[in-house]
Formats: structure tokens, sequence, C-alpha cells
């Protein structure tokens, strides 16, 4: 990573242009006043952050520089590893999390986010070449980070700093600038591959970079990507962590009270247990409870940690000087994603059993009998394993086109573009779901057995209630024109006196369409009472920055924006920032911004889905504290999983925040750079649905959201998306870069980013109570006391190595368990190491291993991901790796 060094001497920078766009009619009037820009200046570029064009030592904001060559040396393949290396990214939700569906029950198309300072994917603005992505179509609040062609990356760029005031919505953590190379005049073919001490998990990619023609000599250039990745399944069976939901020793035991064999209730005695409860049930899948006579799923046994996904990214740029100041452009991304991921069979409940089935226990069937029954038809829950594991399909995809055209006109740097983007994803049901009311008709007509392997004729029914097909599918859609100009105006103290101006029009539309054929008929898809619902909006905005240096070490700068949103209400957002330089050897810089966020059209449209909750509990009225009233069924009121409605909601208000950052950049000598920054963000009207444990935990105050079917048995929570209460975190970023000079031996660099967070607290709802989630796991996730990235590089003529160490501290985890088993996660880190061999004419070698010690996730008892025994958010489940990578350049 790279991190600005001081120029030297500071009167030789001055800000040359804001890159902001600026209204057409505004050029003439300013023009008059405008100065001609000085020969010989310092080359600049646009920064992320800002619109000044200048280099990256100037910024008064905190800007981390990641260069392509950086991580491929590191071995990371994919976005999403790039930023888990990024300290100020709390967590990484990458291909895990589509076993089991994201927080609103829904698949996730693979999607994989970046989340800086914890606050959220959805508050981390992600930008490709400066300009926006269309969001994922499930949440609509983040970009997938598998859409980025990281083949075609030069570097990283992320602004630690709020900048709505310059890129509107989305930008309260941050800005993710990923920035692809301008050009190439030759072709490169590069083969990778990852291959795991252990089974599962290997990867494959390949890629194809070819271009040609120079802008200045050819007046044209064409630059080409093809890429293509694929990982292999990694089943929670090929790693010791993750093999079970079930560890006494732990305090561990996370099960599922629908199972194989299926348990059973008489309404009429209250009786409860499992023929197969005296013969331990189905070990290993399946154990006896150890009191009321029923089996217990342990269903993390089959379940994946990762599932195979395969990734194809095409990315095409095509430049053209069609005058002598003036560069025309088009630019055009496709990417698609196809995951498939795998969860236990399917769950049925509520299943009748009359004494007429073979099967009722004491029967024909060869079922046992069992004491204590009356007779009377029987509710049965039942995990038919026959029909194999729930299989989901995703195919995730995004396409952008742009063009754009800048240049100068009257003095004025302009750009401007024109861009359509779309993401789209959709879901298909490839194996292990049934037809509900088949297969209850199975059970109920004495067809299918609930308590055992299934015979011919059974088998033969169990296939017919296979449910196959496309089950959902969702785009959002963004159009968008953008046109931005800028110049120096007139001589200040300390350089030019900069301003801009600029304007944006985007329209955006989302589309979420649910296959009533397939999902009306299994319960356990989540959207068996989903409609098809759709969305759009208009959003305008204006923008203006200026950057006046009243003293060679003192440069302010000033930003703001207005935004109207057609759904959401308008908002303006300022941001203030300062720098000031008093040596050659230090620099202070500040800001000071407002930020926002509007509510997606997905939190606003989401079509309502009646999915499982993360955890299991009791019912608080048929089951309080696992005890069954008079009227319960066990097999539904108690330690299950019971239901939420989940959905959008029209009246969302967006989210606001204020953020402020001081911070020194210190370079006593040129090979030493220390930089640290102090960072405090407020945000208000955080918009979510209500954390399940929360509505859980304190029945009487949210007794109105327990909703119940007229028979008074329970039907679902009501957790709609809503503006809850605050949030205020604070913290500090370290950067050490450190190096030697050229030797005989070769040169070393050190590099260190860090970020210590003093202070993460929320508030579930308006005037609550606030939740401390520093060190410790608060509802659904935990945010890290101190992350850190840490790299030492050799060079040497045509060699190079790289060590590289990220870690995490340790937590308080979840801790649903009894208090004598509460865990302390363990400090988590790896530690990789690669080498580079560029002597033969054309060829670059490198190998590496990847988790060198062979560092297992720490053991979390975490219950809110489907996998159990570690976290994936946080942790990496493959292991010792080997890593090689060639290319060929021609």
């Amino acid at each position: 990573m790279n991190h600005p060094r001081l120029p030297r001497p500071f009167h030789s920078i001055r800000p040359l242009s804001l890159g902001l766009a600026i209204l057409p009619f505004a050029l003439t009037p300013l023009a008059a006043y405008a100065q001609q820009a000085e020969e010989g200046q310092i080359a600049r570029v646009e920064i992320t952050g800002s619109s000044i064009k200048r280099i990256q030592s100037e910024t008064a904001t905190p800007l981390t520089v990641f260069r392509a060559e950086e991580f491929i040396k590191q071995g990371l393949t994919t976005a999403q590893e790039v930023l888990d290396r990024i300290p100020s990214n709390q967590t990484s939700f990458g291909a895990a999390n589509a076993v089991g569906g994201n927080a609103s029950g829904l698949p996730t198309g693979g999607q994989a986010t970046a989340d800086l300072r914890g606050l959220g994917g959805d508050k981390t603005l992600v930008l490709l070449n400066g300009r926006r992505l269309a969001t994922h179509p499930y949440d609509g609040a983040s970009v997938d980070l598998n859409l980025i062609p990281v083949a075609a990356l030069e570097r990283v760029e992320v602004l630690r700093d709020g900048a709505s005031a310059i890129y509107g919505t989305d930008a309260i953590g941050g800005v993710i600038n990923f920035i692809t190379k301008r050009s190439v005049d030759r072709a490169t073919i590069a083969l990778e591959a990852t291959f795991p001490e252990e089974t599962g998990g290997r990867e494959r990619r390949a890629n194809l970079t070819a271009g040609g023609g120079d802008l200045e000599r050819d007046r044209w250039a064409v630059l080409g990507v093809l890429d293509w990745h694929k990982q292999d399944v990694l089943t929670s069976q090929q790693r010791p962590f993750s093999a079970t939901g079930v560890i006494p020793s732990r305090g561990l035991n996370i099960t599922s009270g629908t199972t194989f064999p299926g348990n059973y209730f008489d309404p009429v005695t209250e009786a409860q247990g499992n023929p197969g409860n005296a013969t331990g049930c189905n070990p290993p899948l399946s154990v006896p409870h150890p009191t009321n006579g029923t089996c217990r799923q342990d269903y993390t046994r089959q379940i994946d940690n990762t599932p195979e996904q395969e990734h194809v990214t095409a990315y095409g740029k095509a430049s053209m000087k069609v005058a002598a100041d003036h560069t025309a452009s088009v630019e055009l991304l496709y990417s698609v994603n196809n995951v498939n991921a795998r969860t236990a069979p399917p769950p049925q409940t509520g299943l009748v059993l009359p004494i007429t089935s073979p099967y009722y226990p004491g029967n024909s069937g060869g079922v046992p009998a069992q004491a204590g029954l009356s007779g009377e038809p029987l509710s049965v829950n039942w995990r038919p394993t026959e029909a194999g594991q729930r299989q989901i399909r995703s195919k995730g995809s995004g396409t952008r086109l742009t063009g754009a055209l800048e240049g100068l006109v009257a003095g004025w740097d302009y750009q401007g573009g024109l861009s359509f983007a779309v993401s789209r994803s959709e879901e298909e049901f490839t194996g292990g779901y049934v037809t509900d009311a088949t297969f209850a008709a199975g059970v109920l007509n004495g067809i299918l057995n609930p308590f055992g392997l299934q015979n011919e004729a059974g088998r033969a029914y169990l296939a017919s209630t296979a449910l196959r097909g496309r089950v959902q599918d969702a785009s959002n859609r963004q159009t968008s024109f953008d046109l931005k100009a800028s110049r120096e105006l007139f001589d200040m103290a300390g350089g030019k006196f900069a301003v801009a101006f600029g304007t944006e029009l985007r329209h955006e539309k989302a589309d979420f369409n649910v296959n009533r054929d397939i999902a009306g008929q299994a319960s356990s898809s989540g959207l068996s009472g989903s409609l098809s619902k759709d969305g759009s909006r208009t959003v305008q905005a204006v923008f203006g920055e200026l950057s006046a240096p009243f003293l060679k070490n003192v440069e302010a700068s000033l930003a703001a924006r207005y935004d109207h949103y057609s759904d959401a209400g308008s908002t303006w957002n300022p941001k203030a920032s300062l720098r000031f330089q008093p040596s050659q050897a230090f620099v202070l810089r500040g800001s000071a911004s407002t930020g926002f966020r509007a509510p997606t059209l997905f939190e606003k449209n989401a079509p309502l889905s009646r999915n499982d909750t993360s955890n299991t509990y009791d019912d608080p009225i048929l089951c309080p504290g696992g005890v069954p009233q008079p009227g319960a069924n066990p097999l539904r009121d108690c330690d299950l999983q019971q239901f939420k409605l989940e959905g959008g909601n029209s009246d969302l208000k967006p989210e606001k925040s204020r953020t402020y950052s001081i911070g020194a950049v210190i370079e006593p000598i040129p090979a030493l750079t220390l930089t640290v920054d102090y960072w405090d963000i407020r945000l208000r009207d955080k918009i979510g649905a209500l954390p399940e444990q929360t509505i859980f935990g304190d029945f009487a105050k949210y007794r109105d959201r327990f909703l119940r079917f007229p028979d008074g048995s329970p039907n679902a929570i009501l957790d709609l998306n809503e503006n809850l209460g605050k949030v205020k975190t604070d913290g500090v970023d370290v950067s050490l870069t450190a190096r030697t000079p050229n030797q005989s031996w070769g040169a070393l660099s050190f590099t260190l980013d860090g970020t210590w967070v003093h202070s993460y607290e929320y508030q579930n709802e308006r005037d609550g109570e606030f939740v401390q989630n520093v060190g410790r796991y608060a509802d659904n996730f935990v945010v890290f006391r101190w992350r850190h990235n840490a790299a030492l590089t050799w060079r040497g003529g045509p060699w190079s190595a790289t060590i590289a160490h990220n870690f995490k501290t340790r937590y308080d985890d979840q801790n649903l368990v009894e208090p004598q088993y509460f865990n302390r996660v363990s400090s988590y880190g790896l530690v990789n190491l690669s080498g580079t061999y560029t002597g033969f004419r054309n060829i670059s070698l490198t190998a590496g291993i990847k988790n060198v010690l062979d560092k297992e996730p720490p053991f979390s008892n975490q219950g809110t991901l489907f996998q159990k025994g570690y976290d994936p958010r946080y942790t990496d489940a493959i292991g010792r790796a080997l890593y090689l990578r060639g290319s060929y350049t021609f």
C-alpha cells in the first residue's frame, strides 16, 4: 500500500484544477476571471475524495492506495480478498454468505461487499474509474464486488473519510475507487492457481489482457481484458472446526427440531417423541434430545462453508482524440457470477400422520409402538434426507456501458459522461426442495414414512414431489449523466485559487420478480407469500468545490452538494477541509462534513417475505422459558427457528451523518513516513430491521410485533425495515512506510496499515439504550478493536519477495449459551509469503504460500450464519495453500 510522501518543497505544490462537474452556463461568466495554467507544473491526476487534480500527498483527507502488483504478489485473487487487507474495512461478506441467504433471508447471488468503519456495506460507496456501478438488486444498498474486473486493475484508492459533499449518497463510511489500467501496448496471458493443503476450495484463474495504440502518438488507444475464475466447493465436513453444530465441551448445541427420523407430537395426550430416539436417532446427522425423547438435527453437517463459484468478466475501453484538446472514450464492463450453494434437506413441519397410515407407530409399516399415543392424528416434523440437500443456483451479473468526453474549453478542464448500468440476480432451485402440499399429502395418505427410509413406492412418490425451476429474479438499473469542469482563477499567496461546479442526473429502476408457481409451493424458500414488486426514482444533483491556498503552507477547501430524490426528498451536504504544513517534514490535516444515505428502492419496496429466524427461540406465550404451556405444540413452539415477516417500508427517511477527522503526516527522512488520523462519525436514523434477538428478548415491550393466526398459534414476528436510532463511532488509523536505499543485496520496504476503534455504539431504536459493539459480538456482528495489515518486501534485480501479516484482535462471542460456556474468540492472524522472478524475457513467475502457519479459524458460538463453529465473515476457512502464478507478455 502506498501512503503520501510530503512534497519538497511545498511551494512547488499548487492546486491545478477541480474535477467537479460544472454547469455549462457557468463556464462563460467565470472564464473572464481565469488564468492559464503555468507551464512546467507537476503532473496531477484526479484523486478519490476531491476533484482537485493533484498528487496524493496534497490531499487533506486520508487516502490509501493499493497497487495491483502488490495484491497479485500476495495471492489475493478477488476484490473481496483485496479489501479484507484494508484495516478500516471491518467486515468482509463474500461467497460464504450465499449459503443460507442474506440478512433478509433471500439468496445473495454470491454477493461480496465492503464495509468501511463497520457501518455496513450500504454506507461504503464503491466506484469504478470514478463512476457508480449499479447496486446489487437484493439489498440495493451496496455494489457486488464480484463485478470488479480484478485483472484490469491498476490500483485501488480507499478514501477513509465521509464524501457525500463530493459523491452524494452512500459515502458516509468512505469511498473505494477501483481504477483500471489506462492502456497497454502488448498482450499478456496470466494463469494462476491456489492449491489448499487439505481438500476443498481449490481455485483456478486465467486472463488475457491486450491493447494497442497511444493517445499522444496515434490519437487512439484500446484495452481489453477477459478473466475467468473458478473456486471449488468447500464443505463443512472438509474442515474439523466446522464439522458440527454440537460441541458439548463448548456449550454449542445449535440444532433443529425438524429432523430425520421425524419427531411427533400427540395434541390429545401432549406426548412427544421420536421412534428412533431409543436407537440413537440417525447419527451423526441427528442426535437424541437429552430429556424429551425427540431427536435434533445437526444440520451444520450438510451445508457448504464456501459454495462452488465460477466467475467470468469482460472489460474493454477505447479512447480517441477527437481534437487536440478533446478525448472521447467508450467503456464496457460485463460480469457474470454463478454460485451453487447447498444447505440441509428441506424441513417439513406440521405434517399430519393419521392412524390409518401404515407408518403410524405400532402399525404394519414397522415403526415401533410408542407409549402415550391417543390414536388421533399426530403432528410430525420431518426433514427428508433422502430428498438430498437443498441446492440453489444463483446467477449474478452486471453490465455497465459508459461514453465519456473530456478536454479543455476556454481554459476549463471538463469531463462528461453518459452511462447505463444494470445489476441482475436470479435464483433457481436445482435440488432438494419439495412441493409442500404434495409432500404433506404423501404423509397423510400413508405413502411416505416420516420415521425411516422409504420403500420403492415411497421413493417414487418422494421423487415426484421434487420442486425445480427459477424461484425469483431481480434487477437494478441505473442511467446517469454527469458533467464537471474546473479551473484555476487567480493567484493567492500560496498558489492558485481554483473553483469547480457540476451536475448529475440519475434514474434508478428496480424490479423484484417472484415466481409464484415455484415459491408458493415451498415454505422453506421464504418467499411462499411474497409478491412481485418494483420501484423507480430520479435523482438530481448540483455540486461545487473550491480550493484556496491562503499561504504557502496553508490550504483550505470547501465543497457542497445538493441532491433531490423524487421519492425521498432533498438534502444538502457541505464539507470543509484544511491542510497545514509548517515544515517539510510535517503536515497537519483535518476535515468536517455531513453525509447522507437515501433509502434504496429495495429497502422501500422489497416484497414481504416470511423467513426463518437465524437463531432458535421459544414462543414467549406458548413456551416461555422452554416450558410448553397447555395447547402448545413443542415441535413448533419450543427451541425452534421461528418466522419473521420482513420487507420494505415506503415511509423510510434518509440516514444522516456528521464526520470529523484530524490527522498528521510525518516524514523525518525521505525513507520514513508515518500518518496518524483520528476520525469520528455520528449517524442518525439508521435504516435496518430490528435485530430478532432484541424482539424475542423483551416480549413485554414488543408484544405487538408477535403476529398470530386466529387459533393463537404463532405466525411470525413483524420485522420490516425502519429508521432505528443513532450510531456513534470513533478511532484512529495508523500507517507507516519505511524504505532502505538500494544496496548490492537489494532494497527493503515495510508498510503497516492499522485501525484502532475507540468506540462503536448504536441504538436499536430512537432514544433507546446504546449498545457497545467494539470487541464484542452485539446482535449480529463484531467491531474489532484493532486490525492491521503489514508487509515486508525485498527487491533485488529480477527477484522480489513479500511476507505479509493480516491481524484482528480477540472479541467476546455472541454467547447465546449458558454462562459457564461464555467464549472469547481469540485473536486471528494470517501470514502470507510469496516470491516473484522476472529474469526471463517477457515472463513473470510468482509462487507463494497463503496462510503459512496453517491458522485455523478460532472457535465461535455465533448462530447468525448457517456455518457453525467459526465465523466465516472474519476468517479464512481454506487453510494453508500453495499459490502459483505465471504471465507471458507478447
